[in-house]
Protein backbone atom coordinates (compact mmCIF):
# COMPACT_ATOMS: atom_id res chain seq x y z
CA UNK A 1 0.00 0.00 0.00
CA UNK A 2 1.50 3.28 -0.75
CA UNK A 3 1.90 5.53 1.95
CA UNK A 4 -0.55 8.70 2.16
CA UNK A 5 0.70 10.09 5.32
CA UNK A 6 3.06 13.27 4.24
CA UNK A 7 5.50 15.05 6.08
CA UNK A 8 4.08 18.56 7.10
CA UNK A 9 6.18 21.79 7.98
CA UNK A 10 4.23 23.05 11.32
CA UNK A 11 7.19 26.14 11.42
CA UNK A 12 6.31 27.22 15.41
CA UNK A 13 5.98 23.60 16.55
CA UNK A 14 9.78 23.21 15.87
CA UNK A 15 10.87 27.23 16.49
CA UNK A 16 10.92 28.94 12.92
CA UNK A 17 9.08 31.81 12.67
CA UNK A 18 7.43 32.27 8.80
CA UNK A 19 4.29 33.76 7.33
CA UNK A 20 2.46 31.71 5.07
CA UNK A 21 3.90 32.34 1.73
CA UNK A 22 7.34 31.88 3.55
CA UNK A 23 6.23 28.14 5.13
CA UNK A 24 5.25 27.32 1.72
CA UNK A 25 8.75 28.34 0.26
CA UNK A 26 10.73 26.52 2.73
CA UNK A 27 8.53 23.29 3.01
CA UNK A 28 9.28 23.27 -1.14
CA UNK A 29 13.14 24.56 -0.40
CA UNK A 30 13.46 21.69 1.93
CA UNK A 31 11.64 18.94 1.31
CA UNK A 32 8.33 18.61 2.93
CA UNK A 33 5.11 17.46 1.00
CA UNK A 34 2.49 19.39 3.48
CA UNK A 35 2.12 22.83 5.10
CA UNK A 36 0.32 23.79 7.95
CA UNK A 37 -2.51 26.37 6.91
CA UNK A 38 -2.34 29.58 9.14
CA UNK A 39 -6.22 30.39 9.17
CA UNK A 40 -5.93 33.57 10.92
CA UNK A 41 -3.35 34.98 8.45
CA UNK A 42 -6.03 33.94 5.64
CA UNK A 43 -9.14 35.15 7.18
CA UNK A 44 -6.69 38.83 6.48
CA UNK A 45 -5.97 37.94 2.99
CA UNK A 46 -7.20 39.84 -0.26
CA UNK A 47 -8.88 37.35 -2.70
CA UNK A 48 -6.06 37.90 -4.85
CA UNK A 49 -3.58 37.25 -2.14
CA UNK A 50 -4.96 33.79 -1.31
CA UNK A 51 -5.03 33.03 -4.83
CA UNK A 52 -1.41 34.12 -5.02
CA UNK A 53 -0.83 32.16 -1.91
CA UNK A 54 -3.09 28.37 -3.08
CA UNK A 55 -1.20 29.52 -6.42
CA UNK A 56 2.23 29.09 -5.15
CA UNK A 57 1.45 26.08 -2.48
CA UNK A 58 -0.20 23.92 -5.98
CA UNK A 59 3.13 24.70 -7.77
CA UNK A 60 5.01 22.98 -5.19
CA UNK A 61 2.68 20.13 -5.08
CA UNK A 62 2.31 20.59 -1.53
CA UNK A 63 -1.25 19.43 0.61
CA UNK A 64 -2.30 21.24 3.43
CA UNK A 65 -1.69 19.93 6.74
CA UNK A 66 -3.77 20.86 9.84
CA UNK A 67 -4.47 24.55 11.29
CA UNK A 68 -4.12 25.32 14.87
CA UNK A 69 -7.12 26.27 16.48
CA UNK A 70 -7.63 29.72 16.65
CA UNK A 71 -10.60 29.60 20.15
CA UNK A 72 -9.23 29.33 23.37
CA UNK A 73 -11.67 26.99 24.99
CA UNK A 74 -9.98 26.64 28.39
CA UNK A 75 -10.13 29.47 30.10
CA UNK A 76 -13.45 31.80 30.71
CA UNK A 77 -16.08 31.96 28.61
CA UNK A 78 -16.46 35.32 28.10
CA UNK A 79 -12.66 34.90 26.11
CA UNK A 80 -14.49 31.86 24.81
CA UNK A 81 -17.51 33.64 23.08
CA UNK A 82 -14.96 36.32 22.17
CA UNK A 83 -12.94 33.91 19.96
CA UNK A 84 -15.71 31.92 19.01
CA UNK A 85 -17.41 35.00 17.49
CA UNK A 86 -14.26 34.83 14.77
CA UNK A 87 -13.91 31.53 14.21
CA UNK A 88 -16.42 31.25 11.29
CA UNK A 89 -14.45 33.66 9.02
CA UNK A 90 -11.19 31.87 9.43
CA UNK A 91 -13.12 28.64 9.32
CA UNK A 92 -14.29 30.04 5.50
CA UNK A 93 -11.36 31.04 4.76
CA UNK A 94 -9.35 27.44 5.48
CA UNK A 95 -12.09 26.05 3.49
CA UNK A 96 -11.98 28.69 0.44
CA UNK A 97 -7.69 27.58 0.44
CA UNK A 98 -8.71 23.76 0.21
CA UNK A 99 -7.71 22.79 3.72
CA UNK A 100 -9.86 20.56 6.12
CA UNK A 101 -8.09 19.66 9.00
CA UNK A 102 -7.92 21.51 12.12
CA UNK A 103 -5.75 20.37 15.43
CA UNK A 104 -5.87 21.49 19.05
CA UNK A 105 -4.96 20.24 22.53
CA UNK A 106 -6.68 19.53 25.79
CA UNK A 107 -4.98 20.56 29.05
CA UNK A 108 -4.30 17.23 30.97
CA UNK A 109 -5.67 19.23 34.78
CA UNK A 110 -7.42 22.09 36.10
CA UNK A 111 -7.19 23.81 38.93
CA UNK A 112 -11.05 23.99 40.08
CA UNK A 113 -12.71 21.18 38.14
CA UNK A 114 -13.36 18.25 39.30
CA UNK A 115 -12.98 15.87 36.15
CA UNK A 116 -16.55 15.46 34.99
CA UNK A 117 -17.25 19.22 35.77
CA UNK A 118 -13.81 19.94 33.46
CA UNK A 119 -15.56 17.11 30.82
CA UNK A 120 -18.72 18.30 30.48
CA UNK A 121 -17.72 22.17 29.79
CA UNK A 122 -14.96 21.06 27.38
CA UNK A 123 -18.03 18.75 25.72
CA UNK A 124 -20.03 21.81 25.57
CA UNK A 125 -17.81 24.00 24.06
CA UNK A 126 -15.95 21.82 21.79
CA UNK A 127 -19.40 20.73 20.13
CA UNK A 128 -19.82 24.36 19.21
CA UNK A 129 -16.17 24.90 17.53
CA UNK A 130 -17.07 21.31 15.78
CA UNK A 131 -20.67 22.82 14.84
CA UNK A 132 -18.90 25.84 13.36
CA UNK A 133 -15.80 23.86 11.44
CA UNK A 134 -17.90 21.13 9.82
CA UNK A 135 -20.14 23.75 7.97
CA UNK A 136 -17.20 24.68 6.60
CA UNK A 137 -15.71 21.32 5.90
CA UNK A 138 -13.69 21.11 8.74
CA UNK A 139 -12.79 18.09 10.83
CA UNK A 140 -11.38 18.82 14.64
CA UNK A 141 -8.83 16.59 15.84
CA UNK A 142 -7.86 16.59 19.71
CA UNK A 143 -4.92 15.83 21.33
CA UNK A 144 -4.64 14.33 24.43
CA UNK A 145 -1.26 15.05 27.06
CA UNK A 146 0.23 12.03 28.51
CA UNK A 147 2.72 12.88 31.05
CA UNK A 148 2.48 11.93 34.19
CA UNK A 149 4.40 15.46 35.52
CA UNK A 150 1.63 17.11 33.55
CA UNK A 151 -1.44 15.48 34.54
CA UNK A 152 -0.66 15.64 38.41
CA UNK A 153 0.96 19.11 38.35
CA UNK A 154 -2.65 20.50 39.39
CA UNK A 155 -5.37 19.85 42.11
CA UNK A 156 -7.39 17.97 40.03
CA UNK A 157 -6.08 15.80 36.91
CA UNK A 158 -7.90 15.97 33.57
CA UNK A 159 -8.36 13.03 30.62
CA UNK A 160 -4.42 11.88 29.69
CA UNK A 161 -5.08 8.89 27.34
CA UNK A 162 -6.16 7.60 24.18
CA UNK A 163 -9.04 6.21 26.42
CA UNK A 164 -10.19 8.50 28.06
CA UNK A 165 -10.18 11.40 24.98
CA UNK A 166 -12.95 8.54 23.30
CA UNK A 167 -15.54 9.53 26.38
CA UNK A 168 -14.49 13.08 25.80
CA UNK A 169 -15.41 12.63 21.58
CA UNK A 170 -18.44 10.52 22.77
CA UNK A 171 -19.93 13.26 25.18
CA UNK A 172 -19.35 15.51 22.25
CA UNK A 173 -21.05 13.39 19.67
CA UNK A 174 -19.71 15.11 16.60
CA UNK A 175 -18.73 13.48 13.17
CA UNK A 176 -15.95 15.52 12.09
CA UNK A 177 -13.95 15.32 15.33
CA UNK A 178 -11.11 12.85 15.91
CA UNK A 179 -7.44 12.56 17.43
CA UNK A 180 -4.43 14.03 16.95
CA UNK A 181 -2.13 11.30 17.99
CA UNK A 182 1.22 12.45 19.30
CA UNK A 183 4.22 9.48 19.73
CA UNK A 184 5.26 11.14 22.97
CA UNK A 185 2.05 11.19 24.24
CA UNK A 186 1.20 7.84 23.15
CA UNK A 187 4.59 6.65 24.89
CA UNK A 188 4.12 8.80 28.21
CA UNK A 189 0.13 7.62 28.44
CA UNK A 190 2.21 4.12 28.67
CA UNK A 191 0.19 2.79 25.42
CA UNK A 192 1.05 0.39 22.99
CA UNK A 193 0.57 -0.65 19.45
CA UNK A 194 -2.82 -2.13 20.23
CA UNK A 195 -4.71 0.72 21.63
CA UNK A 196 -3.44 2.39 17.77
CA UNK A 197 -4.97 -0.91 16.02
CA UNK A 198 -8.43 -0.06 17.53
CA UNK A 199 -8.45 3.13 15.65
CA UNK A 200 -9.86 4.25 12.36
CA UNK A 201 -7.97 5.98 9.56
CA UNK A 202 -11.47 8.66 9.38
CA UNK A 203 -10.52 9.17 13.29
CA UNK A 204 -6.80 10.53 12.68
CA UNK A 205 -6.64 13.96 12.21
CA UNK A 206 -3.19 14.30 12.18
CA UNK A 207 -0.08 13.54 13.76
CA UNK A 208 2.76 14.23 15.24
CA UNK A 209 6.59 12.64 16.03
CA UNK A 210 8.99 12.85 18.59
CA UNK A 211 11.18 11.09 20.77
CA UNK A 212 12.03 11.24 24.27
CA UNK A 213 15.07 11.51 25.85
CA UNK A 214 17.22 8.51 26.86
CA UNK A 215 17.90 7.29 30.81
CA UNK A 216 14.69 8.81 31.77
CA UNK A 217 11.83 7.01 33.51
CA UNK A 218 8.25 6.97 32.26
CA UNK A 219 6.68 8.65 34.67
CA UNK A 220 9.52 11.54 35.27
CA UNK A 221 9.44 12.40 31.48
CA UNK A 222 9.04 16.36 31.02
CA UNK A 223 7.10 17.53 28.68
CA UNK A 224 9.06 20.45 27.34
CA UNK A 225 12.03 18.42 26.94
CA UNK A 226 11.27 15.83 23.66
CA UNK A 227 14.03 14.84 20.97
CA UNK A 228 13.26 15.13 17.09
CA UNK A 229 12.31 11.49 15.69
CA UNK A 230 14.96 8.53 16.19
CA UNK A 231 17.00 10.52 17.70
CA UNK A 232 17.11 7.97 20.90
CA UNK A 233 15.11 5.45 19.86
CA UNK A 234 12.90 5.55 23.34
CA UNK A 235 9.50 5.73 21.78
CA UNK A 236 8.92 2.75 18.71
CA UNK A 237 8.28 5.01 15.60
CA UNK A 238 8.63 2.48 13.53
CA UNK A 239 5.77 0.37 14.97
CA UNK A 240 3.38 3.07 15.49
CA UNK A 241 3.93 4.57 11.82
CA UNK A 242 3.40 0.58 10.53
CA UNK A 243 0.31 0.44 12.10
CA UNK A 244 -1.10 3.87 11.17
CA UNK A 245 -0.20 2.59 7.71
CA UNK A 246 -1.93 -0.51 7.64
CA UNK A 247 -5.32 1.52 9.22
CA UNK A 248 -4.32 3.06 5.34
CA UNK A 249 -3.94 6.67 7.39
CA UNK A 250 -3.93 9.40 5.45
CA UNK A 251 -3.04 12.20 7.95
CA UNK A 252 -0.08 15.42 7.91
CA UNK A 253 2.57 14.16 9.66
CA UNK A 254 4.58 16.75 11.19
CA UNK A 255 7.84 17.34 14.25
CA UNK A 256 7.21 18.53 17.71
CA UNK A 257 9.88 18.44 19.84
CA UNK A 258 10.22 21.37 22.21
CA UNK A 259 13.60 21.01 22.25
CA UNK A 260 15.87 24.23 22.79
CA UNK A 261 19.14 23.03 21.80
CA UNK A 262 17.44 22.16 18.17
CA UNK A 263 15.45 25.88 18.55
CA UNK A 264 18.74 27.62 19.50
CA UNK A 265 20.38 26.48 15.52
CA UNK A 266 19.90 28.88 12.75
CA UNK A 267 16.51 28.71 10.76
CA UNK A 268 17.73 26.42 7.58
CA UNK A 269 19.60 24.15 9.90
CA UNK A 270 16.63 23.97 11.95
CA UNK A 271 14.50 23.07 8.76
CA UNK A 272 16.82 20.91 7.09
CA UNK A 273 17.40 18.66 10.85
CA UNK A 274 13.87 17.98 11.06
CA UNK A 275 12.86 17.16 7.24
CA UNK A 276 15.35 14.68 7.27
CA UNK A 277 14.47 12.62 10.56
CA UNK A 278 11.16 13.10 9.39
CA UNK A 279 12.22 11.38 5.86
CA UNK A 280 13.39 8.73 7.85
CA UNK A 281 10.93 8.27 10.17
CA UNK A 282 8.98 7.77 7.49
CA UNK A 283 11.35 5.64 5.15
CA UNK A 284 10.66 2.83 7.78
CA UNK A 285 7.11 2.05 6.98
CA UNK A 286 6.69 -1.15 5.09
CA UNK A 287 5.11 -0.65 2.04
Amino acid sequence: MPRKMTICLTPGSIGVKANQMETIQDAHNFGYEAVQPFGDEMAAMSAGQMEECNGKRKEFRLAWGQSGLTVDFRKDDALFRKDLAGLPSIAAALQKAGATRVGTWISPNHDSLPYMANLKQHAARLREVARILGDHGQRLGLEYVGPKTLWTAKRYPFLHSMAEMRELLGEIGASNMGFVLDTWHWYTAGETLADLELLKNSEIICIDLNDAPAGVPLDQQIDSKREIPLATGVIDTAGFLNVLQGLGCDAPVRCEPFNAALRAKPREEILSIVAESMRRALALIKL
